[in-house]
């Protein structure tokens, strides 16, 4: 089939245009392609491509080489293709970037565990409230100011022994609460 005949099929939307393309210049679209991206099935994929942006251009266009403007759209999609697949090769670059700042910048699972850390401490500050104020202080000064259980319990006048069990006891209760809470 000429290429004028060709070009009228497009220019009438009959889909036949498409096969009659693929018939004359599908070879080397095909060949083109392939050149470019070396894996067969890509190429396959941008001669196709080729086929659809030619049937969005004609009409209104009728080109004077019917060849050529296969070939053009066919090399340009398929660079643009190979642009898109190797950009991905950049990443590995910005891995090697984010590497040398992770000093300077947090990385994703330190932000993450920083989440979790601040759902843990609501949860434990949830807990206290609910304690009693001796309890609480109790808890505070063991854990937070790292008093010794013996000066904890010379204070309280009681046995260290009892001010074990007792915060044994809150232990166990924190844990319970946060298991409760899902923080755990």
């Amino acid at each position: 089939m000429e290429d004028r005949e060709i070009i009228e099929l497009y220019h009438r939307r009959e889909e036949r245009a498409i096969a009659e393309s693929d018939v004359k210049y599908g070879g080397i679209c095909r060949s083109i392609a392939l050149r470019l991206l070396g894996i067969r099935e890509d190429a396959e994929e941008c001669v196709n491509d080729t086929w659809y942006a030619a049937w969005g251009k004609m009409p209104p266009d009728r080109p004077a080489s019917l060849g050529a403007f296969f070939g053009r759209l066919t090399r340009n999609l398929s660079v643009s293709r190979w642009r898109r697949d190797h950009a991905k090769k950049r990443y590995d670059g910005m891995e090697i970037m984010l590497s040398e700042l992770e000093d300077c910048v947090p990385s994703p699972a330190a932000v993450e565990a920083d989440m979790e850390r601040r759902v843990l401490a609501e949860a434990i500050g949830a807990w206290l409230d609910s304690l009693n104020e001796a309890d609480r202080q109790l808890f505070i000064r063991r854990y937070w100011y790292a008093c010794p259980v013996k000066e904890l319990a010379e204070e309280l006048h009681e046995q260290p022994n009892t001010c074990s069990q007792r915060l044994s006891r809150l232990r166990c209760a924190l844990r319970a609460f946060l298991e409760t809470k899902g923080a755990l």
